[in-house]
């Protein structure tokens, strides 16, 4: 009954992060370019008492032995990069990416890192940022006098200046793409960086080596479907009070021993 207890205890505080996951994932149905995470599970070590296969007679073997769990754990999360529903905005500084691929940001400390949030803004020297006001990398930088811009599906970004009525190419945007996206870190600010798992970055222009292209004008919603994730919290809040219900009962066990015995 002891040991009831704490698998029970194990099963509750596996469900109690799950939901934290769930509601973490639920609170960014609207964070443009968020990418959902999901609870990966496994059980805890075995106690063998009677060890599968171990001769139980000169000529026989026991068939499955005698094998009791601990408990479950938590083992990780994982993030599903499934693409999101662009959403038309008209904005020409809100710019997608239809397909694989991050844009390379660089953070105040040097590092770089990497976003599906395609919400740019300019700064007060004409550089495209993010909302931070973090560098768009490599950098883009408008001149004056500008009266639009144009970025093309492969990321050649062309301007109309005042007073003269044909574009000028300005830059090429670059994206990134991982050989396991699932690998990088979580830094938050819409941001990844890069780790031993994720490998490293390996850049090219939109449409090229893998990489989607780009939508201008038009932003990456969010992959959280929020019915699955009601239907998740709804099957976490049930394994929850089940693995309750096994404390209750494991403690009126021990409760009628006491008092019976």
């Amino acid at each position: 009954m002891h040991g009831a207890l704490f698998v029970a205890k194990t099963g509750l505080s596996a469900q109690d992060t799950s939901l934290k996951i769930i509601s973490n994932n639920l609170a960014n149905v609207s964070t443009v370019g968020f990418k959902k995470d999901r609870a990966v599970f496994e059980d805890l070590m075995y106690q063998i008492q009677r060890q599968p296969g171990a001769q139980s007679a000169e000529a026989s073997q026991l068939p499955s032995g005698l094998q009791l769990g601990s408990g479950v754990r938590v083992a990780g999360t994982q993030k599903l990069f499934q693409e999101g529903e662009l959403q038309n905005t008209g904005e020409s500084f809100d710019i997608s990416i239809q397909g694989r691929g991050f844009w390379q940001i660089t953070m105040p400390n040097g590092d770089t890192g990497y976003t599906r949030h395609g919400q740019f803004q300019l700064n007060a020297d004409g550089e495209i940022v993010t909302s931070e006001g973090y560098l768009l990398n490599p950098g883009l930088t408008l001149p004056d006098g500008v009266q639009s811009m144009s970025v093309s599906v492969d990321g050649i970004v062309s301007v109309v200046l005042q007073g003269d009525p044909n574009p000028q190419q300005i830059g090429q945007l670059q994206l990134a793409d991982f050989a396991n996206p699932q690998g990088l870190q979580n830094y938050g600010q819409n941001l990844y960086l890069e780790t031993a798992a994720s490998g490293n970055a390996v850049l090219s222009n939109p449409g090229e080596g893998g990489t989607g292209q780009l939508r201008q004008g038009m932003l990456e919603g969010s992959n959280v479907n929020a019915v699955e994730e009601l239907v998740n919290m709804i099957t976490t809040q049930r394994a929850y009070e089940m693995n309750s219900k096994v404390i209750s009962t494991a403690d009126q066990m021990l409760s009628y021993v006491t008092q019976n015995l």
